[in-house]
């Protein structure tokens, strides 16, 4: 699925949206049951699978996959889990007038709890983006959707990041989780 042969794009074209695009012109307007481009990212209820397992029932660009999937508590898989790094970051609209999403990352730990280098960025709506008044707040099926970017981050080669670039707050929620493996004195 690496070539993108489900896509609808003219040869020549790669998918590679920002952070804002891909809340507005994806996030948003699936949320809101409004036309979208159903044929790019699929629906996929990505916590039971490992990141492994992706390949296949994603939209692939570069080493990156991603699908839209329904918010839920439960991130665990059948050989490990996926864990917070703490912190959301928001998404702000280009001219930096208003919030639009918030993107909270997760790393995959294996079932012995050893962190791996699976990284999952989960894109969501802002819960004041899509909701004007009290009444459209109570339909929550319009702040459920999610986008997920699933890659594995490669330190060994730099060089070669297939466009992705880490703002330098992307690498600091990143490195958050390496606090679990440090010890204290007591």
């Amino acid at each position: 699925m690496g070539d993108n042969k489900n896509m609808n794009l003219p040869p020549g074209f790669r998918f590679c949206p920002t952070d804002e695009e891909l809340i507005v012109h994806f996030l948003q307007r699936k949320a809101s049951h409004l036309p979208h481009h159903p044929d790019i990212i699929p629906d996929l209820d990505l916590y039971p699978y490992d990141p492994w397992d992706l390949e296949g029932k994603a939209m692939v660009e570069g080493k990156n996959w991603y699908y839209f999937s329904r918010r839920t508590p439960n991130r665990v898989t059948a050989n490990g889990f996926w864990k917070s790094c703490d912190g959301d970051e928001e998404i702000m609209s280009s001219n930096g007038s208003k919030r639009i999403g918030v993107k909270k990352y997760y790393v995959f730990h294996d079932g012995e709890g050893m962190k791996t280098d699976w990284v999952m960025q989960e894109f969501r709506v802002h819960d004041g983006a899509n909701s004007s008044n009290r009444s459209r707040r109570r339909d929550n099926s319009k702040i459920d959707w999610v986008i997920c970017r699933v890659y594995e981050q490669n330190y060994d080669d730099d060089d070669d990041n297939d466009g992705m670039e880490l703002s330098c707050l992307d690498e600091v929620f990143l490195s958050l989780d390496d606090f679990d493996d440090i010890s204290f004195p007591n």
